[in-house]
């Protein structure tokens, strides 16, 4: 069945939305400029403050569902278009463990991003589907298929290639063999605490049926408020290696201010990613909803080949054969686990063999 306009939009909006994000980020990341009393010139590294406004873009969503479901209740149309109220009592509380996860991997996967390159970032978190496999069998009692293990196994080894491209000089320039592998570390680190939020939202949020844009901005409201509240005594513990401020420790905000007023493209870069984050959780989330969640996974592979070949254009990093392998297992691996053979075979595209059975 075509794609209808919309459903064209979605996924050209989750597809554009999503590379400015992660983009946008280690743009901000490349800069360099002097912080607070006379502090040398020094690259723009606060992961924790980035993280904030990622929240403070997904937060966004929450006045433009309010906004909609003003305008629904309004029309006077005796069969209005459907309204994005949940059909059941809305429990933001619901949303408060899912949304601590979100934190906790998205300021991890910002700190990563600092030591390595946008598209190892990127292909990297392709390990989630290893991840939210092993906990859905264990916490959702789940049965996995033999696409879904065939779909992990080829996962794993697309994950191998790419950090050993990381390792031989592909990505973390600056940072060292040990900078490399602690930011691909914390990268699968960071996957891992975002498959607890995914098997989190499934047993307990999706069942009841809340309005995409409902969802994003609640989970951002949480997560901006108790970042913006820990930034405060982040900006006093030692974080040795992993800090990229002048007084070492985990988050300088005043350095940050600091360095934006002496570089105001900081800003625009900051504002990019907040921007595109709203956007992009809700085309995700939309995609999902009004296509399936195969074509999200395509989609986002397509995000991440678009990523490795824009940093490959402004030279933010070098090429490295592996990385082609590696992101070829990944995106086998991602479309094994998520079905897409078996929408391929409906489509017949592929033969049936004995009955297509899996």
């Amino acid at each position: 069945m075509a794609w209808s306009r919309y459903q064209l939009g979605l996924a050209a909006l989750m597809l554009l939305t999503g590379s400015i994000n992660t983009l946008a980020a280690k743009w901000a990341d490349n800069f360099s400029a002097p912080g607070c009393d006379g502090a040398e010139e020094h690259r723009f590294q606060h992961p924790f403050l980035q993280a904030a406004g990622m929240f403070l873009g997904e937060f966004s969503c929450l006045p433009v569902f309010y906004l909609l479901l003003l305008r629904d209740r309004r029309r006077a149309d005796p069969a209005p278009a459907p309204n994005p109220a949940p059909s059941r009592p809305f429990q933001p509380l619901l949303f408060l463990p899912p949304a601590l996860c979100d934190m906790a991997g998205t300021s991890i996967m910002y700190v990563a991003l600092t030591m390595t390159s946008a598209s190892s970032f990127q292909m990297l978190r392709g390990s989630l589907i290893i991840f939210t496999g092993l906990l859905s069998v264990a916490f959702l009692g789940r049965r996995l298929r033999w696409s879904h293990w065939s779909g992990m196994a080829l996962t794993v080894a697309g994950l191998a290639l790419v950090g050993l491209a990381d390792l031989r000089g592909s990505g973390g320039a600056g940072h060292g063999t040990v900078g490399v592998v602690t930011g691909d570390l914390l990268i699968l680190l960071a996957q891992g605490i975002v498959s607890i939020q995914m098997v989190l939202e499934e047993k307990f949020i999706f069942s009841h049926d809340v309005h995409p844009l409902r969802a994003v901005g609640t989970e951002g409201l949480f997560g901006f408020v108790i970042l913006a509240l820990l930034l405060v005594p982040l900006s006093f513990i030692p974080a040795g290696r992993l800090s990229g401020n002048p007084r070492g420790v985990l988050e300088d905000p005043a350095d940050a201010w600091c360095q934006i007023r002496r570089e105001p493209l900081i800003l625009a870069a900051l504002l990019a990613n907040v921007g595109s984050i709203s956007f992009f959780n809700f085309a995700g989330l939309s995609v999902t909803r009004e296509l399936s969640a195969t074509t999200r996974t395509v989609l986002d592979s397509l995000r991440t080949l678009l990523v490795w070949a824009l940093s490959l254009a402004l030279r933010w990093e070098q090429f490295h054969a592996l990385q082609i392998p590696g992101f070829a297992l990944l995106l086998a691996g991602a479309a094994l686990y998520n079905g897409l053979h078996r929408a391929l075979l409906g489509l017949g595209i592929l033969p049936t063999g004995n009955g297509g059975n899996e």
